[in-house]
C-alpha cells in the first residue's frame, strides 16, 4: 500500500467515523497541518503517528517486509 493509499484509507475512515481533522489532530497529538499532508498522501509519517491514528480510528497497523534477491 503507497502513502497516498494509506492517506484516503485515513481520511475516509475518519470522515465515515464523522470526526474531523482538528479533532483527530488532537487525540493524536499531531499538528492539523500533519493530518492534513498524511490524509493527501504528501507526508511521511512515523510508525508511531500512523498507530495512534490507527487507534484512535478503529484499524490495525500491520507491516510487511519483502525479501529483495540477494546478489
Amino acid at each position: 500500500m503507497t502513502i497516498q493509499e494509506i492517506g484516503i484509507y485515513i481520511r475516509e475512515r475518519r470522515k465515515m467515523l464523522e470526526v474531523t481533522q482538528p479533532d483527530l489532530a488532537e487525540m493524536a497529538g499531531i499538528s492539523i497541518n500533519t493530518l492534513y499532508k498524511i490524509e493527501r498522501g504528501v507526508a511521511n509519517p512515523s510508525v508511531k503517528v500512523l498507530k495512534k491514528i490507527g487507534d484512535i480510528l478503529g484499524l490495525e497497523i500491520s507491516i510487511g517486509l519483502k525479501k529483495i534477491n540477494d546478489r
